[in-house]
């Protein structure tokens, strides 16, 4: 894979001394962080839709084990 240069102009300093001190816990300088960091934001897995996590899950258990329980009653519930 071929590398290319990236320069970020008019980044407040305090961001910059944010990503000195996170490259420092992470014992790796700055620029190092900065490609890590750019990494792990773009490159990553997309994000499944809610509808597609919650098809996903397995259909166990009965209707009437997620009845609400009044709460009065939720103090015996594991008993």
């Amino acid at each position: 894979m071929s590398t290319a240069s990236l320069l970020v102009r008019g980044v407040d300093d305090v961001i910059v001394q944010a990503l000195k001190e996170r490259a420092a816990r992470h014992g790796r300088s700055a620029e190092a962080e900065h490609r890590a960091l750019l990494a792990q934001a773009l490159l990553r897995p997309p994000r499944r839709p809610l509808a597609e996590v919650l098809a996903a899950m397995p259909n166990v258990g009965r209707d009437e084990d997620f009845a609400r329980v009044p709460p009065r009653e939720a103090a015996r519930v594991f008993d």
